[in-house]
């Protein structure tokens, strides 16, 4: 069974892109459990249908970005939208339309995701000013 699982994982991996520490926690105990779930995923997402995997990456970041998902999961997928061939740029416009969906605060989580992913380094105010970071 470790065997089954670790080549299951092995091969979420590759066709993914990605793995999250719950599929790997899943794949270690409860093996039925995550196939099951990565069943839904792949009929879903994985699976060659009508749209092709750049659009599901995009829809991907941005429902990840709405429903404020841990950075690391917005991260992950910007990540393989990149890897397929999406620029930046689409990824940024995917995430914007969150603006007035979901508000400010779903956008900035994944606006702060996408300048960790592609380096865009900030343009910095030149007078004193509150910035709402922690210091």
């Amino acid at each position: 069974m470790a065997d089954d699982a670790q080549n299951y994982i092995d091969d979420m991996a590759s066709k993914r892109g990605y793995v999250l520490d719950y599929h790997k926690v899943m794949a270690a105990a409860d093996f039925p459990v995550l196939q099951a779930a990565n069943g839904v995923v792949s009929a879903a997402y994985l699976d060659q249908r009508s749209l092709d995997r750049k659009t599901k990456e995009l829809l991907f970041v941005l429902s990840l970005t709405v429903l404020r998902a841990p950075s690391a999961q917005i991260k992950s997928h910007i990540r393989v939208g990149l890897d397929l061939g999406l620029t930046p740029q689409e990824i940024l416009e995917a995430i914007e339309i969150a603006l007035p969906e979901a508000g400010i605060v779903a956008f900035q989580g994944g606006v702060e995701a996408w300048q960790e992913v592609v380096g865009v380094e900030p343009l910095e105010p030149t007078v004193t000013v509150h910035t709402g970071k922690e210091s």
